[in-house]
């Protein structure tokens, strides 16, 4: 890892990330009970009962073209920007702690550390494959991978415990190991830093967020 870092190797771990997210959209779409979905979304806004019988069918063929255009560009599109935007937060918090180290050491680091994220993608993607359909309230249980799951847990319990999910802190993990690598910070001190970096990611994003009614919906393509 610590090679790949100096010597700036990024772009094959972006490309395989992007592959894998692209590929786990696709197929989850290809599964996608778009008719149920659709179905459901009409009668809960009123327009079901106005809608003949063809115009309820082309509304659920666009849902689901929506569907696989929307799954293959989360890979092609967004994980390249959460890639350079991970690159970003790491370069200003090297510099915030009074180091310096290119950004393209960063841009590595930020690609590997998500090569954990685009293996869930892949085993996401074989699941996906042995299913005859898929819904998407089915999506967070087919692969279980946070403590957020378990049963008897409270509402906020299980929004707490989704933190505690083993890909994610995988990347972590590896945050801090790139990070000390490309920086020379003690890999106890980056570890740390990094996690404090993730936890206040997921108090934005998976607490406060929703908390105020702006949280993302539901991924087509995994929870990740």
């Amino acid at each position: 890892m610590g090679a790949a870092i100096e010597a700036r190797r990024w772009g094959w771990p972006l490309v395989l990330l992007c592959l894998c997210v692209s590929l786990s959209g696709a197929v989850f779409a290809l599964k996608w009970d778009a008719a149920a979905a659709t179905v459901q979304q009409l009668q809960m806004g009123g327009e079901l009962g106005g809608l003949s019988e063809s115009e309820i069918a082309d509304k659920i063929q666009i849902a689901s073209r929506k569907g696989l255009v929307g799954g293959i560009a989360k890979g092609v599109f967004v994980m390249p920007v959460m890639v350079l935007l991970l690159s970003a937060v790491l370069w200003f918090s090297a510099w915030l702690f009074g180091m310096r180290a290119p950004f393209g050491r960063m841009m590595a680091v930020a690609a590997i550390a998500m090569m954990p994220i685009a293996l869930y993608h892949l085993l996401f993607t074989l699941c996906v494959s042995a299913q005859h359909t898929m819904t998407l309230e089915r999506v967070q249980t087919l692969l279980p991978t946070h403590l957020g799951l378990l049963k008897g847990l409270s509402p906020k319990m299980k929004t707490l415990l989704s933190a505690v999910d083993f890909f994610k802190l995988w990347s972590v993990g590896l945050l801090g190991l790139g990070f000390s690598a490309a920086t020379g910070m003690r890999r106890g001190r980056a570890l740390l830093l990094m996690g404090v970096l993730y936890l206040m990611y997921f108090g934005v994003f998976s607490v406060g967020l929703p908390a105020m009614g702006g949280g993302p919906g539901a991924s087509m393509a995994g929870g990740k």
